[in-house]
């Protein structure tokens, strides 16, 4: 049973836990053409849910138990730093349930997530592009401490409900769906999509194995991901979870988008690409095996990417 405060906005909570139908039971696709006959590669498409993309999990969690908690209510701002998805997860929800939202976002985030996240009536503060993410959580963290009352700080790279999210629904939907899985593939950002899906899969059969996957360089497209040897380590981040690590080059995941386009008939973002393109390579290594990744979100937020490729 779940044990709620008693200063919870009541309200509020209610129209949050409404919008929990909105979030997760993302479908499954098998992927034919990149793996060899004994080994599949299946991938959940995480922009099958609200604001499109797989942060919308643990923005929704965030979000949920800080308002269970006391924290989030009526006439106070959600703050966070985001390089966009999550920020644009926490604008969808809250825009549904009636926060105004505050983000400390790099300057060089795409346009596309700029014009999405202005459109939903977010407070943006621009960061420095040269410290990515990093820099969007400090400059997060100062303002917080000099505004105490007037937000809540989610503090996304921090906060156990992030990989909690996963933990209770992507990996038990992985679970009933494919029940075979022996591999589970997942790019690092924030690390919560792999430390709580990863926690979970290992509780249920410690014969699956874990594949983290990171950027070749601090210098990278893939929007998102984090080269852990040059940037802040997520608060959240296990490192006796992984198995193996993998890096993955943006130019593997940019042909890896021409390629699917090409067979497939859709296109993905940088980052759902390079997921996938590190589930192909650890597929083509075994055999009788069956691996599965998670593809963040589309191409929908990318078309400077996408216009690059000429696709």
């Amino acid at each position: 049973m779940i044990e709620i405060k008693y200063n919870v906005d009541v309200s509020l909570l209610q129209k949050a836990e409404a919008i929990g139908k909105q979030i997760g039971n993302t479908p499954v696709r098998l992927f034919r053409h990149w793996t060899n006959k004994h080994v599949r590669v299946l991938a959940k498409l995480e922009w099958k849910q609200l604001s499109g993309s797989v942060k919308a999990r643990a923005a929704y969690y965030i979000i949920l138990n800080a308002i269970r908690e006391g924290k989030l209510y009526t006439g106070i701002r959600l703050l966070d730093a985001t390089s966009g998805n999550t920020g644009i997860a926490y604008a969808a929800i809250c825009k549904q349930i009636g926060i105004e939202v505050t983000l400390c976002l790099p300057e060089n985030a795409s346009q596309e997530r700029k014009d999405i996240l202005k459109e939903l009536g977010v407070d943006i503060i621009f960061t420095s592009p040269f410290e990515g993410t990093d820099g969007a959580q400090k400059a997060a963290l100062e303002f917080s401490v000099c505004n105490p009352y007037d937000y809540f700080y989610a503090d996304q790279y921090k906060n156990q409900n992030n990989w909690k999210a996963h933990y209770h629904t992507t990996a038990p939907e992985i679970l009933m769906s494919v029940p075979a899985i022996t591999h589970f593939v997942a790019g690092l950002g924030t690390t919560g999509t792999f430390t709580g899906t990863g926690r979970r899969l290992k509780e249920s059969n410690q014969s699956i194995r874990l594949i983290a996957l990171q950027p070749d360089s601090a210098l990278h497209g893939m929007e998102g991901w984090k080269h852990l040897e040059t940037a802040a380590i997520p608060g959240i981040y296990d490192d006796r979870l992984a198995d193996d690590t993998e890096e993955v080059s943006t130019e593997e995941a940019y042909a890896t988008i021409r390629s699917i386009y090409k067979q497939e008939g859709f296109l993905l973002s940088p980052s759902s690409a390079a997921n996938l393109a590190g589930a192909f390579r650890i597929a083509e290594r075994i055999k009788n095996s069956v691996v599965v990744t998670v593809l963040p979100d589309n191409a929908d937020k990318y078309k400077e990417v996408i216009k690059q490729l000429n696709l």
